[in-house]
Order: C-alpha cells, then structure tokens, then sequence
C-alpha cells in the first residue's frame, strides 16, 4: 500500500482487499462525501459501468447526502461492526451506481455490505462489497471489512490534513503575491490572472471556471455610491494561458539581485517560437554597450553566433534555465541539473507504478538540451529498474497548448499508458487535463515540472501525483550576481572555484552552477517534501535574498537578462454600460458581497445572471472593491456547481479582493500623481519661459546715443535679477564701447535699501570698465523712502527724469542735443 503519495492506489488497494476478504464477491466500492455529493473514491468490478474513478453520485443536495451516510441499508446484522449495515443489491445500485442498467446480471439474491467510513468521528463515506450469495459475513468478517473502512477513513483524513495545510499556506501565497503586486504596480491584467489562479488554487471545491475584473471607468474614490446607474465598466478577461510562473519568478530573482548590488537589470522577452528574434536581442544589446548578458536559449546553436560576437566585445554571457551549445563562449550555466532532474523523475515514477508499465512523455521541444537531458536520464532511470517499463517516444507541442491537449488526449484514450511525464511546465498540465476529461484522473500517474498555479491545484485534487519543482528564482539571482562578480573582480577571478558541468558527447567542460531542485507532493514521503511545507519555504527562500547584503557597485552599469515568452495573448478588456439591474450593478451601488444561485435566485432574471446560466454557470459571486467605504468595481466568480461559495469561501475572497483593491488603488494613486506631476513640470516650463520673456522685456539694453546705453527696469531688483542684470550691463557696455549707462528706475515696484545696495554693486562694476552709471527716474515718494532708510548712494550721480540724465550723458561723452525746426512746419 502506498501511503502518501498515491490516495488513488491506496483506496484502490483497500477496495480490492475488502472485495478478497467476502467469500465470492467481485464487486466493490468506496464512496466519500465530497461538500454536497457523494463521489465514488475507488471501485473494483465496476469497468465500463463507472466513466470515472471520481464518478459523483447524482447531484445530491445536503440532506440527501446525510440521509445516505446515515441509513444506508434497511437490515441490520448483530453481528455486523457499529453502524455496519447489509442493502439489497439491486436496491443500492439503483440509488447509488450511474447506469446501473448495466448491472442486470447481478444474482436476484445479491446484497451489498456497507461499511461506514469514519473520520474524526463523522460519517463521511461507505465501503460497499457486493455479496453475491445475499449472505452476511460472521463476526470475523465483519472485523476485516471494519479494518479496512478504518483504514480507509485514516488515508481520507491524513489527506484531508495535507490539503488544509497546503490550502492555508497558498492563501497566504497568494495574498503575499497580491502584497507585492501593490509595491510592483503589476499591471491590472496581471493583477487578476494572478487573483483568478489563486483563488482557483486554494477553492478546489468550488470549481470556479470564471474569474473576471470590473471595474467603473471613471469612479473617484470615495464617490457617492448612488451614482453608479449611469456609468461605463471595463470588464478584465482572463485568458486561456497566461504568463508562465516560471518566467516571472526567474525575473524577480534578477532584479532583487540588481537591486542588491546597485546593477540595472534590463528584462526582454522573445517569443518562444522564434529563436532569431532571440539573437537579434542579444545584437542590438551588444551595439548599445551592456555590459553583461544573462540568457535562456531558445535553441542554443541559433544563439551562438551572439555569444561569440558578445565574447570578442569584452561582454561576459551566461546562460540560464537551459546550457549553452557545445564548445560555446558563454562563460557559465545557471540552472537545474536536467540529468539528475530525469533520474528522480524516474524514480518517482517507479514508486507510483511498482509493477511497470508504458510511459508517456511530452515536451515542448525535443531539440532543447534540456528537454534532451531530461527524457534521456529518465529513460536510462527506469531501464535500469527490474520493472518493465516502456518509455513511449516522446512528444512535442512546440508551446501550443492545444496541441499538447491534442497529443496528450490520444495518448491516455488509446496509447494504453499507464504514467506520463511532463517534461516542461505546461506539459504535465496536459497530461492532467487529459487524464480528468478521460476518466483516468488519479489512475493515470502523473509526474510533473515546475509549480504552476494550475499544477499546483491538480496536485492538490490528486490528479498530478509528484511535481518537480525547479528553483527558477535563485537562477535569476545567481545569474545576475555571477555577473556582477565578472565586473568587479574580474571573468576568470569570479569563475573560480565553481564546478564544471562536463560537456555532452565528450564536448568541453563548462561552469556550472546546480540551482537545486525539489520534489513536492501533497503528502509527506521519505524522498519528498509536502505541498504545506514547500509553500512557505520557498516564500521564505526568496525573502531571504531580499534580506541579503552584497558589496554594492557604485558604478553605473547595465546588464540584460533575456528570457522566453510563453505566449501572453489572449487578455480581453471590454467597455460596457453598467446595468443597473444587474448583479454587477446590485454589488457595486449596495457595496455587498452578494451570491446567486442563477436557477433559483431572485435575481435570476438579471441580465448577467442570465448570461451566465446560459453558459452553464450554477453559482455566480459578487465581490465588491472598496475606496473609502465605496465600490469602484467588483471581482466575479462563476461556478457550474450548486453552492459553490460557502461562507468562509466568501471571507477568503473577500480578503484576497481587499487586497487587490489596495492594489489597484495603489496603481491608480502612482498613475494621478505621475500624470500631475508632469502636468507641473510642463507649467512649471510654461512658467520658466514666461518669466524669462519678462526679464528680457523688463530689463532691455537700449543703445540711444554713441557711447550711451538706456538700461529701465520693470518689477523688483533682487538678488538673482541682479546677478542677470550686471552680467547683461557688461557684456554691452562691452559690446557697444559704452562710456554711460542710464539705469531708468520709474518702473522699479520699490526703490528701497536693498535694492538701490544692488545698483551700486552694479555702478561698481561698471566702474571696472570704465563705464559710468547714472540713476534716473528717481520718483519723490522713491527719494522719500531713500532717505528714511538712510540709504548713502556714495558717488552715483543720480537725475530725476531720463531726459536729464541723458543731457548728462551727452555732456560727459561730447556730444549735444541739436534742435532743428522741420522745412514744412509753418508759423502759426
């Protein structure tokens, strides 16, 4: 019996064994209360009359579940162990089998032994075995079957203890990406790809097929919550296939790094089909001068050109996630040890199917050297077992997701796999989904790469049994500070001492740096750690990098980190009219959770409501976004099963959408202070340029005679206008060779001390260059309030109009004022 790793295996193992342990019987089952309906766990002698191994009972409803857990049969035996009852044969399938037609064979006198299966003192399932002879076991046998159900119900409860834990610790995940989401200013469309897979893997129950974003257009914070009649929403749509988690924390691991030594981390993406758009990043980087390249090869040989070229320009690469081409320049290899990951693949495997059997495998690629190395080291693993085991020729979907569902769905309906592996990331998910659609869920065995928010909720559900979990955060991060180290102590001095990753085919050796791997499953095994636990170390992990000090760069430098886009298309954004009637509508004006039963509810006939029941939903969520105790948008969750939301699902999404609200508000906050502070800037140019249009205009240099100089002032004199004027005052005095220069003062605000102090300074200066200031436009109320302050004016020769002054300037520099009557002017 396999205990912590296979639920599947082990519920089987009991049925089978409660089946040999009644004289003649060929049929048998458990079945477990799974929320509100009865789902068959495990069967034997059921072929063809079960479609799944998780075949659910009718659409049970609470108190038809209870009914039937708590009694089950109309015979009881003294014999039999406490609660333990005998049914009529033909009675049980006809309430409790899907297509129990198919059953006609079975004998008139049949009867069916039911065992209850306890936990923690609650009835939450059957071990039911048919009993053809319509006899009841002795005591003896009632013991066995009483065992068995007792095991039964411990293999349900230590996974059931598993799944809490591991469903609080991604809650706290998810609220702690959202946490981050908020510093990061992720974008909307992120925000709720990341919501909707997070929510989906912590409510496995709930099935939520939709998760969906609206959000008012215009809504200010705090506004009136009546106003929302007449408003446009946007609708945030989910797609398909969303960024891969891989990619994002390979990333984030870069730039915690960069933030660390003070290096800017510059992040591209090339699609993941086109190995030459990869290469012309690296080309156009190499031209623009960074000064160091980590990448994660698309097909390394494309790529090599590059890295030779980035090499002779005295520009250190590394690769990540993926080795380099043989006899490549790149200096170093980042990532997982694709051998040893195949082998404990094969291991894995090997511990699911003891007896052997034929293996599926699919990859993305089968020309990466890491899809390579992975599927060879498996298929040297398991040869090498006393199991027979046959390795299928693997697959490849060349990252389009459905054709691996394509590849995947032929594979298990008629390949008559018993285990597949997933490769990459994506390709376990395949399998998975292939294995539910076909009725095989948790009998096909399932090993897997990288912790996707999806794999993660297969893994928990048990359709995925083992994932191997790449530490793709810690490769962003060492990259970046092995490249560091090449900056500053220098290629070789930073290579030194790191291990060699000896070459394929007897190729050279190369750097190596194994960024380690781990094997998480739901439960705890002795070769692998249980989803509970791998959660909040790898939280914990990545905390600690944060935390982590390194010798800062100083200098300004630039790196480039290039890695793969998985194909991102697919977000939709809508606008719409906000519908007053809709459930939309009702959430964001009452700015209440509200839940609908779109069958049954009051607000059946709401137009979304009846969108979605159309589409088959059963269950549709509201949850507000709340500002200032305002709605400005609500997430939307539907589901195709009857109360899917309890009420402590609600409270968890609640406090998941809090979050997000903070987030987006967050955003929405950075993109009004960012837009007014341009919106400053450009006034603040517009200002700039107005003033300086002024002080040109407020101070002009006027030649009015040979050797004189007119120089008003308009407005205040102050100590930077002063600084301006003097240095204007003498580059024409200068200029014109002037030997007088008139400084009008009838259009100064104030003549005070600290003004006339920096016309002196002035007077002084002009002094040096044999210029002579004379100040003219003194007003009265100016000479007034020159004398009250005591203001000494030393030798400026000083002349109440500008006429005066200019005869005093004539008179100084020789020349005269003439006046001449005009030729026409006739005596009147």
């Amino acid at each position: 019996m396999v205990t912590g790793l296979d639920l599947h295996a082990t519920l089987h193992r009991i049925v089978m064994d409660a089946v040999g342990a009644v004289p003649s019987a060929q049929r048998g089952s458990l079945l477990a209360r799974d929320g509100e309906q009865l789902v068959y766990k495990a069967s034997v002698g059921l072929a063809g009359v079960l479609a799944s191994p998780q075949e659910i009972v009718g659409g049970a409803v609470p108190p038809t579940v209870i009914a039937t857990l708590s009694t089950l049969s109309t015979l009881s035996t003294p014999d039999s162990a406490d609660g333990a009852r005998v049914m009529a044969a033909a009675d049980w399938y006809r309430e409790h089998l899907p297509g129990a037609s198919a059953l006609h064979l079975v004998p008139a006198g049949a009867v069916v032994l039911l065992t209850p299966v306890h936990v923690q003192g609650q009835t939450i399932g059957v071990l039911a075995v048919e009993q053809p002879v319509g006899q009841a076991p002795s005591g003896e046998g009632w013991a066995r079957l009483g065992a068995l159900a007792a095991s039964a119900g411990a293999a349900l409860e230590r996974r059931e203890l598993y799944n809490d834990k591991a469903r609080s610790a991604q809650e706290v995940r998810v609220l702690e990406a959202v946490l981050n989401a908020v510093a990061a200013r992720t974008s909307t469309h992120e925000l709720v790809d990341m919501i909707s897979k997070g929510i989906k893997s912590v409510q496995l129950g709930s099935q939520w097929r939709s998760v969906h974003l609206v959000l008012l257009s215009d809504a200010p914070v705090g506004g009136a919550r009546g106003d929302a009649a007449a408003r446009e929403i946007r609708i945030y749509h989910v797609p398909h296939r969303s960024p891969l988690a891989f990619w994002n924390n390979l990333r984030d691991g870069a730039l915690v790094a960069g933030r660390s030594v003070g290096i800017h981390v510059d992040v591209r993406n090339a699609p993941a089909h086109s190995a030459v758009e990869q290469r012309g990043i690296l080309e156009d980087a190499i031209d623009r001068g960074v000064h160091g390249i980590a990448v994660a090869p698309i097909t390394p040989e494309v790529l090599e050109p590059a890295i030779r070229r980035a090499a002779q320009a005295g520009v250190p690469v590394v690769t990540i996630d993926t080795p380099p081409a043989e006899g490549s320049c790149a200096k170093a290899y980042i990532g997982t040890d694709n051998v040893a990951a195949g082998r404990l693949a094969a291991e894995t495997m090997a511990r699911l199917l003891p007896g052997g059997g034929k293996i599926g495998a699919l990859t993305f690629w089968l020309s990466a050297i890491n899809s390579r190395e992975r599927i060879e080291a498996f298929r040297a693993a398991v040869s090498g077992t006393r199991a027979p085991f046959d390795l299928q020729p693997p697959a490849e979907d060349r990252f389009d997701i459905e054709l691996g569902m394509r590849i995947a769905r032929e594979a298990v309906q008629t390949g008559g796999i018993a285990g597949a592996f997933g490769v990459c990331a994506e390709n376990g998910l395949s399998w998975a989904a292939a294995a539910r659609a076909l009725g095989r869920a948790g009998e096909l065995k399932i090993v897997a790469f990288d912790l996707l928010t999806d794999t993660l909720a297969m893994l928990r559900e048990g359709t995925i049994h083992a994932v191997l979990v790449q530490r793709e955060h810690e490769m962003g991060y060492r990259a970046v500070r092995v490249l560091h180290d090449m900056l500053s102590k220098g290629v070789e001095a930073a290579l030194a001492g790191l291990p060699m990753r000896a070459g394929s085919g007897g190729g050279s050796a190369l750097r190596f740096i194994d960024t380690g791997i781990d094997v998480v499953t739901i439960e705890r095994t002795p070769w692998s750690l249980p989803l509970s636990d791998y959660l909040p170390l790898d939280a914990n992990r990545k905390a600690a990098k944060r935390r982590e000090q390194l010798p800062y760069e100083s200098r300004a430098k630039e790196l480039l980190l290039v890695t793969v886009d998985a194909g991102n298309e697919g977000y939709r954004e809508e606008r719409a009219p906000l519908d007053a009637r809709s459930m939309v509508g009702r959430v964001l004006s009452a700015a209440r959770p509200i839940i609908v039963d779109t069958h049954s509810s009051e607000l059946h006939d709401a137009p979304d409501v009846v969108e979605a029941r159309g589409k088959g939903a059963h269950t549709l969520v509201g949850v507000p976004l709340l500002a200032g105790g305002s709605a400005f948008g609500a997430l939307v969750l539907e589901s195709g099963r009857r109360a899917a939301c309890s009420l402590d699902d609600l409270t968890m999404i609640e406090r998941i959408v809090d979050t997000m609200a903070v987030a987006i508000e967050n955003d929405r906050l950075v993109h009004r202070i960012t837009e007014r502070t341009h919106e400053l800037e450009r006034a603040n140019r517009h200002q700039e340029s107005l003033l300086d249009t002024i002080r040109e205009l407020s101070s002009p240099v006027v030649p009015i005679a040979r050797d004189i100089l007119v120089m008003p002032i308009v407005g205040t004199m102050d100590a930077q206008r002063s600084g301006r004027f003097i240095e204007s005052m003498l580059q024409d005095i200068t200029e014109h060779h002037a030997r007088v220069v008139l400084v009008d003062v009838t259009g100064m605000a104030v003549v005070d001390a600290a003004s006339v102090e920096h016309l002196l300074r002035a007077a002084r200066a002009a002094r040096l260059l044999g210029a002579e200031v004379v100040l003219v436009g003194v007003t009265p109320a100016a000479a007034q309030l020159m004398v009250e302050q005591g203001v000494e004016l030393g030798s400026l020769i000083t002349r109440s109009t500008l006429e005066l002054g200019f005869a005093y300037a004539l008179s100084k520099t020789g020349g005269q004022i003439v006046y001449r009557r005009s030729p026409h002017h006739q005596p009147s």
